[in-house]
């Protein structure tokens, strides 16, 4: 099982990025597949998940009106789209695969969550 994240880079504020999670030797059906991002000296967290079973979505609230996260399930793929992008969305983003609960319960931790990627960076200057 593997999860290849792409699409990080340098942008202006204000800027966009798309991100993609790709899925090897792992099918999406019946997990949800999270966004999540570490910062620097800060823990990770949450950005959003999509529940492949339905499309239901979360989003964190930091993040809610900006960026979209939308899935491509013969592509296998995840998909991260990020607006009005601000220097405080600057991290390390990783995907992983979890259980669609968290997507509807509204409760999306990383300690559910597996099968990590190693990350794309994302910078946003001011």
């Amino acid at each position: 099982v593997q999860l290849v994240e792409s699409g990080g880079g340098l942008v202006q504020a204000g800027g966009s990025l798309r991100l993609s999670c790709s899925a090897s030797g792992v099918s999406f059906d019946d997990r949800a597949i999270g966004w999540f991002r570490q910062a620097p000296g800060k823990e990770r967290e949450v950005v959003s998940s999509i529940s492949s079973s339905d499309g239901s979505k979360y989003y964190a609230d930091s993040v809610k009106g900006r960026f979209t996260i939308s899935s491509d399930s013969a592509k296998n793929t995840v998909y991260l789209q990020m607006n009005s992008l601000k220097p405080e969305d600057t991290a390390v983003y990783y995907c992983a695969t979890g259980p669609p609960w968290t997507v509807y319960a509204g409760i999306v931790n990383a300690v559910e969550y597996d099968d990590w990627g190693q990350g794309t960076q994302v910078t946003v200057s001011s």
